[in-house]
């Protein structure tokens, strides 16, 4: 049976359950992610998901990538490790500067600054401990601009006061634990989360700690809340295995063919927000500080090089909202300044062809310097048209500038200056020198409200991400300078909502049609004369059979493909993207046979997909199935347990294929069996 025909089969069946008697009315959500303050999720014209801290803590996620599978339109491929490559209403992208496409926050600030995202960079959230996780789909709303162009995840960590103070230890059969404590009262709280991973693969390992820091408090006029997180990660990295169906060998699964291959990262960021909430002058400002550090060696290139990059950063965001009778509006100005670096250097000869151990020298690669500035002012305005149908308009402009310093000699020379052979070396540094950039992104919605459980919501939107630092800076061969625009991104979506209290869902169809896609071609030179094209079904069900059963849905369909020609480089117009199934999905079945006793059953869905841009080779897919159990043992102490892929089917979390290696994978754990136990006071 195709993953569609199983859909409409739950479907059927919830509506018949439906229609035998659901009573209740729709409950208020609220969505902070969008707005930057509490609103009804009703006003919010677009596609957007959460999960709670019920379902954050029985899904136990070792990777952020277990707990985004629960959202339609979302799919994180995950690598080794802390390592993944996101996918939001689009194909995995993989480039040298994809990750700008999406926008990863935590409390509503990003993790990286624009400009400069890392395509792993939740893994500097501290998602482990979330209350919540909002995710919007498609570009976004005007208070995120660069890098929100496919969507936003954000991550929010609990207030303080709002938990029970708690210490948990978590093992489970392949070596992984981690520990976990969480404390305060109505004005501090912490949270501390540490991990240690040995994993299924030899030579690898996971060491990684996150801490965070919470205030909150008022005067006779603010709410101040203020924050601080620091992540360290020291990771043993497991590289691609390879070979035609090499994931389905057990022995080879285990293997890792790049076991000097690591990360270490820090980073650490602190914020306060500082709201006046008298509704005759209401505003929000939130200044914030980053600082991040990494190393890591880069196994999927040829020559493995070593790349150290880093960034400090300072900025703000603010609004201000205007009340009135029948309308609102939210006006700001958001601002950074950002120091960054990248170094990449390889002290190992380059193997293979004598093409590439000539062009790929030992020494030094790039040694480079940017300071970045970004300013955007923001207006949004909502305007109740009817008493069922409102109105919102909404504009950001956003001017952004690269100051480049080049630490080395400029072109593609060895560091010492002498030249490569073939013609010039791999690796080329542009000049010193300034880029600009100017992005204006409307979006228009209507809410139409037929009930007070359902409505239908309509949106035209435009996205945009400014170029990347490496996309401008970290060039190869003959290239000696960019000439490359913001990516932009224009997107139509229809979408209808329901919640009559046992059965809640929502339904949503997007087309989207992205110009300016920065690519590096069959040259090696980076352009931006790409054109991608990307329509979508989005469904999200919920429906309870009783107070003890309850059955989840997230289901997508989608196409993305080329709408431009580049033979050389293997695109045909009209071809599928490559990492791009065209349906992928999660069902979960939840039992509470009692207030103490809770079982889950999991069911993930991935279709098959391409892996290369030519269509020539695939991926046919997989479907995984997962137990999970929480078992209330006392007033203050809870048990819980796993079994990630129960069926301990052979799988590839990640399929690829280059020239340079063939088929590759990054495989699926097998069968695995986790604990916790959980102490309350």
């Amino acid at each position: 049976m195709s993953f569609l025909r199983k859909v409409i089969a739950v479907l059927c069946f919830v509506s018949v359950a439906h229609g035998q008697g659901v009573n209740g009315s729709g409950v208020e959500e609220v969505l902070v992610s969008a707005l930057r303050i509490p609103i009804d999720q009703q006003v919010f014209t677009g596609s957007h998901s959460s999960l709670n801290s019920e379902e954050i803590a029985l899904l136990g996620a070792t990777h952020i990538q277990e707990a985004l599978a629960r959202i339609p339109g979302v799919n994180l491929h995950h690598n080794s490790g802390q390592e993944y490559l996101p996918a939001i209403r689009s194909p995995v992208l993989t480039g040298a500067g994809a990750c700008g496409s999406f926008l990863m926050a935590e409390e509503g600030i990003p993790l990286r600054p624009a400009g400069f995202c890392n395509v792993n960079e939740l893994f500097e959230s501290h998602s482990d401990v979330a209350d919540r996780i909002d995710v919007i789909r498609g570009p976004s709303e005007v208070l995120y601009g660069s890098n929100a162009l496919h969507g936003v995840v954000n991550v929010i960590t609990p207030e303080p006061g709002s938990f029970a103070n708690s210490a948990s230890v978590e093992m489970s059969s392949e070596d992984y634990y981690r520990t976990q404590l969480q404390a305060g009262n109505e004005q501090w709280a912490v949270f501390f989360t540490g991990i240690e991973d040995q994993g299924f693969r030899d030579d690898y390992s996971v060491d990684q700690q996150k801490l965070t820091l919470k205030y909150q408090g008022r005067t006779d006029e603010y709410r101040i809340t203020a924050g601080m997180t620091v992540i360290n990660l020291n990771q043993e990295t497991a590289g691609y295995i390879t070979g035609a169906n090499s994931y389905r060998d057990k022995s080879v699964t285990e293997s890792n063919p790049n076991p000097e291959a690591y990360r270490d990262a820090q980073a650490v960021r602190l914020w306060t927000r500082i709201e006046n909430e008298d509704p005759g002058n209401h505003w929000v400002v939130t200044p914030y500080v980053r600082y991040s550090d990494m190393a890591f060696l880069q196994h999927f290139l040829p020559g493995t090089p070593l790349e150290e990059n880093g960034q400090h950063s300072v900025g703000w965001q603010s609004a201000y909202f205007i009340a009135a009778k029948k309308s609102r509006f939210v006006i700001g100005f958001d601002g950074e300044y950002v120091d960054g670096w990248l170094k990449q250097s390889q002290d190992q000869p380059t193997g293979g062809s004598a093409f590439l151990q000539a062009t790929i020298p030992v020494g030094d690669h790039y040694d480079y310097t940017v300071k970045a500035v970004q300013l955007a002012p923001f207006i949004h305005w909502n305007y109740q048209l009817t008493e069922d149908l409102s109105l919102s308009l909404s504009a950001r402009y956003e001017w952004m500038q690269y100051d480049y310093d080049n630490r080395m000699l400029d072109g593609r020379t060895r560091d010492d200056g002498t030249p490569c052979g073939f013609g010039g070396c791999r690796y080329s540094r542009p000049a010193d020198g300034k880029d600009t950039f100017n992005n204006f992104s409307p979006k228009l919605g209507l809410n139409y409200r037929i009930s007070d459980n359902q409505r239908f919501f309509f949106s035209l939107a435009s996205g945009f991400r400014a170029p990347q630092a490496v996309e401008l800076y970290r060039l190869q061969r003959d290239q000696q300078l960019t000439d490359i625009d913001s990516e932009k991104l224009n997107s139509i979506e229809l979408g209808y909502q329901s919640d009559s209290g046992r059965l809640k869902y929502e339904i949503v169809a997007y087309a989207m049609k992205k110009r300016n896609l920065i690519y590096r071609n069959s040259d090696f030179f980076t352009i931006d004369s790409g054109r991608s094209r990307h329509l979508g079904l989005e469904l999200s069900l919920a429906y309870d059979f009783s107070d003890q059963l309850t059955v989840s849905l997230a289901a997508t369909q989608a196409r993305h493909t080329y709408d431009h020609h580049d033979p050389d480089s293997g695109i045909e117009k009209g071809d599928n993207i490559d990492s791009a199934p065209h349906h992928f999905g999660n069902m979960a079945v939840n039992w509470t046979p009692t207030d103490a006793l809770s079982f889950e059953i999991e069911w993930q869905h991935v279709g098959s997909y391409y892996t290369d841009p030519e269509n020539k080779h695939r991926y046919p897919g997989h479907d995984l199935l997962n137990l999970r159990g929480q078992y209330q043992l006392s007033p203050n102490v809870e048990l819980s347990a796993r079994l990630i892929n129960a069926t301990d089917r052979r799988y590839a979390d990640r399929a690829d294929y280059t020239a340079f290696s063939g088929e590759r994978y990054f495989p699926g754990a097998p069968r695995t069996a986790f604990f916790a136990i959980s102490y309350q006071w």
